[in-house]
């Protein structure tokens, strides 16, 4: 079984910036997609970002490109999410997934077998 653990949330002002991580354990890491997720109060779980396994395709959600990176380390089985130039409508809990299906879908929630605890994100003035 994978477990993971994210942190790195935390609260800042708009135009402000945090690194999120997420560790896995539990089995080999480079066979895992990795994919990022947000929730914010009153709305439905939602995409952001999501990683191959080896670390050469990056996808997105539309509202997070140019300000959002993820990047992983295999060698450290660690996930990242650099947000850039936060808003307040990036406030959410910020949740790590990871997948070793064949043929996913990076935006599919249904497609990620294992979930972290969440770590909260809020921008606020």
């Amino acid at each position: 079984q994978v477990q993971l653990v994210e942190s790195g949330g935390g609260l800042v002002q708009p135009g402000g910036s945090l690194n999120l991580s997420c560790v896995a354990s539990g089995r080999t890491f480079s066979r895992y997609t990795m994919g990022w997720f947000r929730q914010a109060p009153g709305k439905e779980r939602e995409f952001v970002a999501a990683i191959s396994r080896t670390g050469t395709s990056t996808y997105y959600v539309d509202s997070v490109k140019g300000r959002f990176t993820i990047s992983r380390d295999n060698a450290k089985n660690t996930v990242y999410l650099q947000m850039d130039s936060l808003k307040p409508e990036d406030t959410a809990v910020y949740y790590c997934a990871t997948t070793n299906i064949v043929g996913w879908t990076p935006a599919k929630a249904d497609d990620y077998a294992y979930w972290g605890q969440g770590t909260q994100v809020t921008i606020s003035s």
